[in-house]
């Protein structure tokens, strides 16, 4: 009989964590000897999602570790043998395999950032069959981080100070969900409920019980004085099995102080406010209030605009899926290819999937007061060398290069921050992030430059496949 199995993808076999295509054309690569050849490829954003402004950048630190520790396994090699696809395979694809590590370079924004559409959040340089079957995993990695971080990021700007948590990991698979933690925590939550995320991550868990404790037992007042007994100081009290004001009220009259009350239903404000004087009355005053139940950004903005007294939220479904925008449509272009040592740009003239070409840099402009101002995409080393010959870039404030070199030669070369660490850019990024475009309807959008050499390559380039640039 066949044994159950976790789904989750065992550390020896990340090779095959990509989509099948990637290693057909990765054997038609060495087929036709196209092995050697050095590929760019850009992985970005073209447009961001509805009512966004921004993207906080997340999923860096499980790219890199894929990209450093990927391998195909003797099992890997005998699954694919049996594809129809690879019936007519040399034997040297498999040996190829057998053999398989990254030995390219990276460059990247560090988690934290906060990055704009087209801007490249990571550059991969390496053989053309490595940067290849890397494209899969690297896209999961950012696609599902960064929109959780960036929704995140907007809830607990809703929360203007107010403490977020994560909730929703019983909304998704589990291996995803612990990803997802780190994620908001990325974006600016305090924790998640989610335990497995803190063993892996770090990321603080945070819990308080569910309403089957309640109906345990014969009566409201004997489950929350058994919760109190247990944890004393550090009770949360679910007051909405029954009727919410009076589980306020039997919360509130418990023999000591305690953390909290949460509310998981009805309507929030109106509870929230009765809830606050009622704990007041009770001497509960240092007594949180806690508040879920599908909240979102936009929940969390009325219900504070409407003079709602809760202290910390819990935001499940709504911002672990990012339920509004469930997928970030980032993707991996083919910038450069050097053949016999010759770079030869490469772009996208589709129509509305058009890309640029030629190794990339991404460059922010400060103002005086510190405060972001623009990007400008430009040409690698393209405004590092030549910052004075641009006066409109470097007239005031200050211009930063936003990738990092993080990869060189396969080997990591970046110091990992810790995961507070990423959190604290990411406020602080926001911080410098002009408030028109913190606002939970977007309705500004950032200014994104493209550089007069970027420019000219892409025009030249497009000249040569017969198009027009129209980006």
């Amino acid at each position: 009989m066949k044994k159950p199995q976790s789904g989750i993808i065992p550390e020896d076999r990340l090779g095959i964590a990509t989509d099948l295509y990637q290693l057909t054309m990765a054997n038609g690569y060495l087929a036709m000897g196209k092995e050697k050849e050095i590929a760019t490829f850009d992985l970005f954003v073209r447009n961001l999602p509805k009512n966004r402004s921004y993207l906080v950048v997340a999923g860096l630190e499980q790219a890199l570790h894929y990209l450093t520790n990927v391998r195909f396994t003797e099992e890997d090699v005998e699954l694919l043998k049996q594809k129809p696809d690879f019936k007519n395979t040399d034997e040297k694809f498999w040996d190829y395999l057998r053999n398989f590590k990254f030995t390219g370079d990276v460059w990247a924004m560090p988690e934290g950032t906060i990055a704009f559409g087209n801007e490249p959040l990571m550059t991969v340089t390496a053989p053309i069959i490595e940067a290849q079957i890397a494209e899969t995993y690297l896209l999961t990695c950012y696609n599902h981080q960064t929109k959780i971080a960036s929704k995140t990021a907007r809830c607990v700007e809703a929360a203007k100070g107010r403490a977020v948590l994560e909730f929703g990991m019983r909304r998704t698979d589990i291996g995803a969900s612990a990803r997802a933690a780190r994620a908001a925590y990325v974006g600016g939550a305090i924790g998640s409920s989610n335990v497995v995320a803190e063993a892996l991550f770090g990321v603080p868990s945070f819990g308080t019980h569910a309403h089957s404790w309640v109906m345990s037992f014969d009566s409201e007042e004997e489950a929350f004085a058994a919760y109190f007994k247990v944890y004393g100081e550090h009770t949360v009290a679910l007051v909405d099995t029954y009727d919410t004001l009076e589980g306020v009220l039997t919360a509130a009259k418990l023999p000591g102080e305690i953390k909290g009350i949460r509310l998981d239903s009805g309507d929030l404000v109106a509870l929230s406010k009765e809830a606050r004087k009622i704990l007041d009355e009770n001497r509960s005053k240092n007594c949180k209030i806690f508040a879920s139940n599908d909240l979102d950004e936009y929940k969390i903005e009325d219900l504070l605009s409407k003079g709602g007294q809760v202290d910390i939220f819990g935001v499940g479904t709504m911002m672990t899926l990012s339920a509004d925008e469930p997928a970030l449509g980032g993707v991996y272009k083919l910038a450069e290819l050097v053949r016999d040592g010759v770079a030869i740009p490469k772009l996208k003239l589709s129509k509305e999937k058009c890309t640029y070409p030629g190794k990339k840099q991404v460059y922010r402009k400060y103002n005086d007061l510190g405060e972001f101002e623009y990007d400008i995409i430009a040409l690698r080393g393209e405004l590092d060398k030549q910052k004075k010959l641009y006066e409109k870039y470097d007239d005031a404030g200050r211009l930063e290069a936003l990738l990092v070199p993080m990869i060189e030669k396969g080997k990591l070369v970046y110091g990992l921050p810790e995961l507070w660490e990423i959190r604290d850019r990411t406020i602080c990024n926001i911080k410098d992030l002009p408030d028109k475009y913190r606002r939970t309807k977007a309705d500004h959008s950032y200014r994104v430059d493209i550089s007069p050499k970027l420019d000219a390559l892409t025009k030249k380039t497009a000249a040569k496949y017969g198009g027009v640039k129209k980006c």
